[in-house]
């Protein structure tokens, strides 16, 4: 009974002020609530913060999640340990295995199948909304910010938290078919991608019907997602233009590292090769 008494009085005290200074931090309304969450699960193992138990809370952790999960997880326990003074006790993260290929990335094929569809079919809104990522590289979190001020100039600035800041460059010839489409929705300002309501659409939404669309014209729905036609423009533009440190600026990657992922091949396109090439 002391003991649960006990972390039910830490929980109540804790997790707010812990919350508190998350906030002070400046952090993410996601960050904020993944990492009280994992404090929460923390607490509701352990009544106590030292050596012994935060090993226990990272065995526990591996055993029962994937390495990014766990590795979210052991920076939330790391972000309390700060709070508490505590930097002694710090972990370090798991190390994650990178696969040596690709995954669920649309094809080339595929992609300009799915356009060539929504086109005929006059569903320009959804054309638009593959081709601005195919083409430019842009996260669906930063397509819902265009506006028609930036189709006019032919770029957009796009700006982090930690105050670094990159251009997305808008293609001529995309730049050109889009306007003539906001020409026609009689859209002289603001933003583009709007829904029913006139609000700007949210990524939730985009991403649900692309999955819809995707079964409609039947393509494999797990490779219609909006950061497959990210990758789509990163394997595109090197197999065009091989210059991967440019490629790292335009897609906003702090580390060349994060961007050698797209000097590899999906996991078809090796299948591919291997029924080329081995014939012994």
């Amino acid at each position: 009974m002391t003991t649960t008494n006990s972390r039910e009085i830490t929980i109540k005290t804790i997790i707010p002020a812990f919350k508190g200074h998350l906030i002070n931090s400046n952090l993410s309304s996601n960050t904020i609530l993944t990492y009280v969450t994992a404090v929460k699960q923390y607490y509701g193992r352990f009544d106590k913060v030292d050596r012994v138990t935060i090993r226990e809370y990272k065995l526990f952790l591996i055993e029962n999640y994937s390495p990014r999960t766990v590795n979210v997880r052991i920076r939330a326990i790391n972000s309390l340990l700060d709070f508490l003074g505590k930097n002694d006790l710090k972990v370090t993260a798991v190390k994650i295995q990178q696969k040596s290929f690709l995954e669920n990335v649309i094809s080339e094929e595929d992609y300009s199948f799915f356009k060539n569809c929504l086109k005929k079919e006059k569903n320009l809104f959804w054309y638009f909304v593959i081709r601005f990522m195919a083409s430019t590289g842009i996260r669906v979190g930063e397509l819902v910010e265009i506006k028609v001020e930036h189709l006019m100039t032919g770029h957009i600035d796009l700006y982090s938290k930690g105050g670094k800041s990159r251009r997305v460059f808008i293609p001529e010839q995309l730049q050109s078919e889009v306007l003539l489409w906001v020409q026609d929705r009689n859209l002289s300002r603001g933003f583009v991608f709007l829904n029913r309501s006139g609000k700007p659409i949210t990524t939730r939404g985009i991403s649900g019907q692309l999955k819809k669309l995707a079964i409609k014209y039947g393509i494999e729905p797990s490779v219609v997602y909006p950061h497959s036609f990210r990758h789509r423009f990163a394997k595109s533009f090197l197999e065009r233009y091989n210059d991967i440190s440019l490629l790292a600026d335009l897609l906003g990657h702090e580390s060349i590292e994060t961007t050698r992922i797209y000097l590899r091949k999906t996991s078809t396109e090796q299948q591919l090769i291997i029924n080329k090439v081995v014939d012994w």
